[in-house]
């Protein structure tokens, strides 16, 4: 009979079936006629051609390096917050929000749940939810 860690662990890979199965370059991806990748369940998500020349506006040369899509971290540790790691994820997330801050570059970050709708209104086909069991 498998332990509640199985089980708990078994619904987290369910609900997160809609990730990629690997995370592509912008650069990549602004090369492709039809910018996708493939997720978790052997289906396909489409970038909108708009965000991704948007997001490489906003980082300039080191647009070549994010990975898309941006995944926002749904964690149950950090209840009303989600974390951002990368970066240069980071950095287009604080963008978004008028929080850069060049001096003070971070790798990760935590933001309020409540910005979520701002970024995804901004972001709806380059960012995805991850969630999280710590």
């Amino acid at each position: 009979m498998p332990t509640a860690e199985e089980i708990l662990q078994r619904e987290i890979f369910r609900v997160n079936i809609h990730l990629p199965r690997r995370r592509v370059s912008l650069g990549e991806l602004l090369e492709m006629e039809d910018p996708m990748v493939t997720l978790r369940d052997g289906s396909d998500h489409h970038f909108r051609r708009e965000e991704l020349v948007y997001l490489s506006s906003l980082l300039g040369e080191e647009s070549e390096l994010l990975r898309l899509p941006i995944i926002l971290e749904i964690s149950t540790l950090n209840r009303g917050y989600f974390r951002v790691r990368g970066r240069l994820e980071v950095r287009v997330i604080d963008e978004i929000l008028g929080e850069y801050d060049p001096l003070n570059e971070r790798d990760e970050a935590l933001y309020p749940r409540y910005l979520l709708p701002r970024i995804r209104r901004r972001l709806p086909t380059t960012t995805t939810y991850a969630f999280i069991s710590e």
